[in-house]
This record gives structure tokens, C-alpha cells and sequence, in this order.
């Protein structure tokens, strides 16, 4: 339950999340789709976070 995280845990769970995005389109077109993926993409289920 969110509540009963501390505040800091909070922050730390919220960047990961931003950081698990997805290449944005303009980096693909710009470089002729050699970038796809993204070699931090975190899947929720595979890798758990140490926060």
C-alpha cells in the first residue's frame, strides 16, 4: 500500500519509473532505427528493484 511507504522509498520507486521508458521515436528516425531498445528497460515481473 503506497501509504505505508516512507517518502524516500517513494522518490526512488517514482525515478525508476520514469527511467523505465521506452527510445523516443525522434532517436530511432534519427538514427535510422539502430537504436530500438533500451538496455535499462526494467520489466516488473523479471528484475525486482533494490529500494
Amino acid at each position: 500500500m503506497s501509504r505505508n511507504k516512507h517518502v524516500a522509498r517513494k522518490l526512488r520507486m517514482a525515478k525508476a519509473n520514469r527511467q523505465n521508458r521506452r527510445v523516443p521515436a525522434w532517436v530511432m528516425a534519427k538514427t535510422n532505427y539502430r537504436v530500438r531498445s533500451h538496455p535499462k528497460m526494467r520489466h516488473w515481473r523479471r528484475t525486482k528493484l533494490k529500494v
